[in-house]
């Protein structure tokens, strides 16, 4: 019996918040590799913010998922076919797969993982691009010294979480902003900052002056909107912006740009973007290291596994912006 592959594509470009119309479900043939490809059963899907970006029409820093095309994700799997002389069955793999239950793969920008040294979800946070962006955006970019003052927002997000860690290891005290007092909470008990701050409860300009006295040395933002503003009036003198992400303007009609962005010219700062395909050629670099970590103990991963089908990726999609996660956002959709 021929298998069947379900998909989930992108049918609109969303407006907003995306619906259930801007999502089609089709069911088709599974595809059978040809010379020198594989076939993959994926079985889990790393949910992340940029996917809102990817479902924008325009140029950006990566093309955007055209209508009617798979939608984008980064997964693992298992090879369960293969006509390629590099991977074998039963080995399992990392790549973009897509938002699908198996995909046939050429081994472009594919990688070998091993399920007995960190479960597979971890591959998609902290050994994975998650921990790869924060690896490189706070190293590369941030440029921390011991005993500077790290910002993070998203704290308790699959980036922020490992910035965080990062930071500690290069011995920087570390401010972590996050939304409820549980995920602050988990911020300071389980990642190890030295002080967390809650946004929706605290007055941030406030908390920051307490908590650095001294200003901000590197701020890591994953948020935008007023959290970039708070802290732009922190800084101190050679400060370090990186702009990872913008959660918090995805889904708005009316993105807000910083208001307070003249700070980077009183205090002689800097503010810089992070794309992590930048540095695909020092992967093996980052991920060696964080696995170093991982294994002294000196890097917790926390992955939010949901358990279900390729079905529930609309929904599970929005727990993202509705703040629902802990850690990496991971859909499971197989064994």
């Amino acid at each position: 019996m021929s298998r069947i592959n379900r998909q989930v594509r992108l049918a609109a470009r969303p407006v907003g918040e995306p619906r259930p119309t801007d999502w089609e479900h089709v069911e088709e043939p599974v595809g059978q590799p040809g010379d020198g490809e594989f076939l993959v059963q994926v079985l889990c899907l790393s949910i992340d913010p940029a996917m809102r970006g990817w479902m924008n029409a325009g140029r950006s820093y990566i093309r955007p998922v055209e209508l009617g095309e798979v939608m984008r994700a980064g997964a693992v799997g298992r090879v369960i076919e293969s006509r390629h002389s590099g991977f074998a069955v039963g080995d399992h793999v990392s790549g973009s797969f897509g938002v699908q239950e198996y995909c046939v793969s050429n081994g472009r920008d594919v990688t070998k993982v091993d399920p007995e040294a960190a479960p597979l979800p971890t591959y998609l946070g902290t050994l994975g691009m998650s921990g790869l962006t924060a690896y490189f955006g706070l190293v590369d970019v941030g440029r921390p010294e011991p005993g500077q003052t790290v910002v993070v927002s998203g704290a308790a997000g699959a980036v922020g979480s490992v910035v965080g860690q990062v930071a500690k290891n290069l011995g920087c005290r570390v401010i972590g902003i996050a939304g409820g007092e549980a995920k602050c909470r988990l911020v300071v008990d389980e990642f190890g900052f030295d002080a967390a701050i809650d946004y929706q409860e605290e007055d941030i300009r406030k908390a920051l002056r307490e908590h650095a006295p001294d200003g901000v040395d590197v701020y890591f933002d994953n948020v935008g909107g007023d959290i970039l503003d708070a802290v732009l009036l922190r800084l101190a003198r050679g400060a370090r912006v990186i702009v990872c992400g913008a959660i918090s303007q995805y889904n708005s009609t009316q993105p807000q740009g910083p208001a307070n962005y003249l700070s980077l010219l009183v205090n002689r700062a800097s503010m810089t973007g992070i794309v992590v395909f930048d540095y695909a050629d020092r992967y093996g670099e980052g991920i060696a290291q964080l696995a170093k970590w991982r294994a002294e103990g000196r890097l917790t991963s926390l992955e939010d596994v949901v358990s279900g089908s390729v079905a529930e990726f609309p929904e599970t999609l929005m727990r993202l912006f509705r703040g629902d996660n802990r850690g990496k956002l991971v859909l499971k959709i197989a064994d």
